[in-house]
């Protein structure tokens, strides 16, 4: 059986399959190509992230295709209901990416609350010549802990989130349309766990009461923050999205970020990604990334290897 791996897969996971029988392909072809080679060379099983979109047409003219896999959790790329009803498998690794995405959070809310893009901007510019002064405007940073933050989607990742959240000493509350509670096992390096209990609230809560808020919510039609939900955040606080383009109404984040409404707004994805617009890229009071919440190493290979296993248990070990 042959495997494609059109967005790349980690040699763990293709370790693993071809150890039990299957043909790993690893060439990028090319989304208007895709068709004709899938069929042109038999292939069983597509693997993608977010680039490649495996739409009603691919399901359509590949009848050879058997497996949908997505790298990571979001399936907005896949048209899986009707892969569904054509027998087609999709599967995808909502767990193996959260620990890297709520890392990636962390790392644009320090950034925020410490200045740390201006600084590294300013730094090799003007550190030899304006030290003094350079400290004396970065010096007006804020500490996370004792802080609330509010997380808005309260599942894997949202949950993964609150683990970090919660060992930096911070007040976690969380919004979920379909989760009233979670218990939050924190474990630490010495083998002791601690379990905190968390209770769902409204999003409209959550917005008043925290500080900083994280969004780990799926694409939908309508902005999860628009300018209705960025006027009830507290003044001054920050905003978080590691989760998908689209949930946030971008002009209005603008907005508040230039009226100070908010301090500071960290996106690792984007409304028109992959081509963000300008007034995003350019704002000073923003940090970015360009989509790389799940992109660390051990979630790669914990990402080859979760879909190398499902492949192998929905279509068994190839015969030679």
């Amino acid at each position: 059986m042959k495997v494609l791996a059109n967005d790349g897969v980690s040699q763990s996971g293709i370790d693993k399959l071809e150890n039990a029988g299957y043909e790993v392909i690893t060439k990028k072809v090319a989304q208007e190509q895709l068709i004709d080679y899938l069929n042109e060379n038999k292939i069983d099983v597509i693997l993608v992230r977010s680039a490649t979109k495996v739409r009603k047409d691919i399901i359509d003219a590949c009848p050879d295709l058997k497996v949908i896999g997505r790298g990571g959790v979001g399936l907005d790329n896949i048209d899986v209901d009707y892969a569904k009803e054509k027998g087609v498998k999709v599967i995808n690794t909502p767990a193996a990416s959260s620990a890297s995405v709520a890392e990636l959070v962390f790392a644009h809310l320090l950034n925020g609350v410490r200045f740390l893009k201006n600084a590294n901007r300013d730094m090799p510019l003007e550190g030899e010549s304006k030290f003094k002064d350079l400290k004396k405007s970065y010096a007006k940073g804020v500490e996370l802990r004792g802080k609330t933050l509010g997380i808005i989607g309260f599942g894997r990742i949202g949950q993964a989130t609150a683990k970090v959240a919660i060992g930096l000493g911070m007040k976690v509350v969380a919004a979920d349309a379909f989760l009233e509670e979670a218990t939050i096992e924190v474990d630490f390096f010495d083998g002791q766990k601690l379990d905190f209990h968390i209770n769902t609230i409204s999003k409209e809560e959550v917005l008043k009461q925290s500080d900083f808020i994280s969004l780990h919510v799926p694409a939908q039609k309508e902005y999860v923050i628009g300018k209705k939900e960025l006027e009830m955040m507290k003044d001054g606080a920050g905003l978080i999205n590691a989760a998908r383009g689209g949930v946030i109404d971008e002009v209005a984040l603008v907005e508040a970020l230039d009226s100070r409404k908010l301090a500071f707004a960290g996106l690792d994805v984007f409304e028109s990604e992959p081509k963000p617009e300008i007034k995003v890229l350019m704002n000073p009071h923003m940090s970015l990334s360009p989509h790389i919440g799940g992109s660390t190493n051990e979630a790669q290979d914990r990402i080859g290897v979760e879909l190398a296993s499902q492949i192998i248990d929905i279509l068994g070990t190839p015969k030679n």
